[in-house]
């Protein structure tokens, strides 16, 4: 074999509606690692993909949220398998987005794993956790279960380029939503490659949709969109929240803040405001509360029928 032969290098793309679309405007910018070297060029989404991908969301909103939740933990779960077999493709581009050992970057991607494998085993059971019957005088029983909101946009983690990632798409699908994903705008390979992996599963298309590119430049026509029910945070800085959050105001949009400064002058106020907590802290208890933020409560009364003397329509 010569020793002369040209590598092949990646061609990473967008991950909207189950296809693998160039962003529409043309434009790539160049993602390096922590030393500065390039890794590859990555799309730079437009205005119109985020539109796109929108769309695309919404399309596939009615069969997901429409599934039984043990047939979305059945599909998550084949999720989890197809990134395992990917796992030394994830710890090579973790490593390189983070710079990380090999050994450290292996430990974020089994913990990423075991993340996905958790929350797919919440959507049968989150339910029982925030729903319920509720005590109420008369003949009626009253009855309160959670919803998926509908469709939500996910600003990724700006450092946690997977684990902080899964962390943050796993738990708002779990729950029926869809969503339009933000890549890390330094380090997206990792959620590219994540698109991947869906379409090759049993994930319908549109359920989750990745962009990559600027963050802000992404964010505010998805905060301002008409058709997107919520947004995740995460992945801004405090001036570009603020921001999209008034935009989000606009049609009343669900919005979970982003993690709480480490030096923020009281962060004890801080965190009671934002459980969710530091962003570098991806490796603790993840709790429920990412797959409660974007979740509805329903409440509907039914009348249990004429009571007889006992009480009882039995």
């Amino acid at each position: 074999m010569s020793d002369n032969r040209l590598s092949v290098f990646k061609t990473y793309k967008l991950y909207v509606g189950g296809k693998f679309p160039r962003s529409e405007s043309g434009r790539v910018y160049e993602v390096t690692d922590s030393k500065g070297k390039w890794l590859a060029n990555a799309p730079q989404s437009s205005r119109k993909d985020a539109r796109d991908a929108v769309v695309a969301a919404r399309k596939a909103f009615g069969g997901w949220s429409g599934a039984t939740a043990y047939n979305r933990s059945q599909i998550l779960y084949r999720v989890a398998e197809m990134l395992e077999g990917r796992r030394e493709q994830f710890v090579r581009e973790v490593a390189e987005a983070e710079g990380l050992s090999k050994s450290k970057a292996a430990a974020v991607v089994d913990a990423a794993v075991d993340r996905w494998v958790w929350y797919a085993g919440w959507t049968d059971k989150i339910a029982q956790v925030v729903g319920g019957a509720n005590p109420v005088a008369g003949p009626f029983f009253n009855l309160s279960t959670p919803e998926p909101t509908g469709v939500v946009t996910v600003l990724a983690p700006q450092e946690s380029s997977f684990l902080g990632l899964v962390s943050v798409i796993a738990p708002v699908i779990a729950a029926g939503n869809t969503v339009v994903v933000v890549a890390s705008a330094q380090s997206p390979l990792p959620a590219l490659s994540l698109g991947e992996v869906l379409a090759t599963s049993d994930l319908p298309g549109g359920v989750v949709n990745i962009l990559s590119g600027k963050t802000a430049e992404i964010a505010a026509p998805l905060a301002a969109h008409q058709d997107v029910n919520g947004i995740d945070l995460t992945g801004a800085d405090a001036a570009l929240a603020k921001e999209l959050e008034i935009a989000a105001a606009d049609n009343l949009k669900r919005v979970s803040r982003p993690p709480v400064s480490r030096h923020h002058p009281d962060k004890e106020a801080q965190s009671a405001a934002h459980p969710q907590g530091v962003e570098s802290d991806w490796v603790a208890d993840p709790g429920t509360h990412r797959l409660t933020a974007f979740l509805e409560t329903k409440t509907v009364w039914h009348p249990t029928g004429a009571l007889g003397a006992s009480g009882s329509s039995y």
